[in-house]
């Protein structure tokens, strides 16, 4: 599906293939400027090329593991830094990740964070479901879950920057094809924002929250108790955990969530990178 954004996007291999196309004296090139969600022809000038009618320069200095951005006026690198620095990284696969303070939030070495993210939410069957996304990020999962024939999707998102960030990707799945009313998606934080939301009004929940030592938290028994109180009976919760400093701590983080999930009411099983739970007939 071709994206809705209509400003481009350059990262360094799309850069390069631009000005190898200047220096060889090729007249067009085509390339995608949204990610690799479509391909476009671009006109090559010696000073400037040329996109949907517009010209815009080539950059002085491309990085590595940036994604530029137009902002009217020039190329600036999709980042900002409020209490920290949050940044839209690209990666081999088109979609892209995004790091605060350089820590990676996403997958990427072995798959496609979007990929990534289709896997996770099958686990929890979304068609016909009311989902609760409970750290919205990049807006993977609530995408997933709209193609996955979910009836609705609650998706909080803490950071302004991400939410700014999500204005700026075309895989996020406000520029990704037509508005979706399904979607309800809310810059709160979900610690505090989880108490308004009535007794079993979810199906199914989707927790992939920061790591542990960022956002502690969210990781809380008591949070726990309040997923378990807003999913409905035999509801399933996947929580995606990875394994932060197991090698150097010998701490199993996925297995102390497993623990604490169990003491909150619900059924669990270790799920890849992550813990898969169902919430307990019993209240």
């Amino acid at each position: 599906m071709p994206s809705r954004l209509s400003s481009p996007l350059l990262t360094l291999k799309v850069h390069d293939a631009l000005q190898a196309a200047m220096r060889d004296g090729v007249a067009t090139v085509d390339c995608s400027l949204d990610l690799d969600r479509s391909t476009d022809t671009v006109e090559i000038g010696a000073s400037a090329w040329t996109w949907q009618g517009r010209s815009f320069p080539y950059l002085e200095r491309c990085k590595e593991r940036t994604i530029y951005y137009w902002t009217g006026t020039a190329f600036e690198p999709a980042a900002r830094f409020t209490t920290s620095l949050i940044k839209l990284v690209p990666t081999d696969w088109g979609p892209p990740t995004f790091e605060i303070d350089g820590i990676k939030m996403l997958p990427t070495a072995h798959v496609s964070p979007y990929a990534d993210a289709e896997r996770k939410v099958a686990l929890v069957r979304p068609r016909d479901k009311a989902i609760l996304d409970t750290c919205g990020g990049l807006g993977y999962f609530a995408a997933c879950c709209l193609a996955g024939g979910a009836r609705q999707v609650t998706s909080y998102e803490k950071s302004a920057d991400v939410m700014w960030l999500r204005t700026l990707n075309p895989w996020s799945p406000e520029n990704s094809g037509d508005a979706d009313a399904r979607l309800s998606l809310t810059q709160a934080d979900i610690v505090t924002a989880i108490a308004a939301l009535p007794d079993g009004s979810v199906d199914a929940v989707l927790h992939d929250p920061p790591r542990f030592g960022i956002a502690g938290e969210l990781y809380s028994a008591a949070f726990y108790q309040q997923l378990a109180r807003v999913l409905k009976r035999k509801g399933l919760l996947f929580h995606y955990t990875g394994s932060p400093n197991a090698l150097t701590t010998g701490r199993d983080v996925p297995r102390e969530v497993a623990r604490r999930l169990q003491g909150a009411g619900f059924d669990v099983e270790l799920n890849g990178d992550g813990v898969l739970a169902r919430r307990a007939n019993v209240r």
